[in-house]
């Protein structure tokens, strides 16, 4: 009985520790179709062009250079943020959310000014 009852203890507590979303803050924001020619230097990308673009989805770039996709209501939420925004160029974001495998799954995303 003892063993069963830490059993549950043990996933209970770890249960809420493999749930905790990742964050990614000023990362650079890059659509899909322009992220290969866009890797040296993702800043320089338009903001206009990723507004052109927005059918092949989203993602960024971390801090290793790795290119992140994001899901379909992350991709939703980029387009949303890129349309407000004043920026021209040098798309920085803070994305929160679930990494699977290559994919984001964007619980929340922002660009700030």
């Amino acid at each position: 009985m003892r063993k069963i009852l830490l059993g549950a203890l043990t996933v209970a507590v770890m249960l809420p520790l493999a749930a905790r979303a990742e964050t990614w803050e000023n990362v650079s924001l890059v659509d899909q179709m322009c992220s290969a020619k866009m890797k040296a230097n993702p800043d320089a990308h338009p903001v206009s062009c990723a507004l052109k673009c927005a059918s092949s989805g989203y993602g960024i770039y971390t801090s290793a250079g790795q290119y992140l996709k994001f899901n379909t209501a992350g991709n939703e939420k980029a387009l949303a943020a890129l349309k407000v925004t004043k920026k021209k160029d040098h798309i920085r974001a803070n994305v929160t959310g679930d990494l699977k495998g290559d994919t984001i799954d964007v619980t929340a995303l922002s660009i700030p000014d």
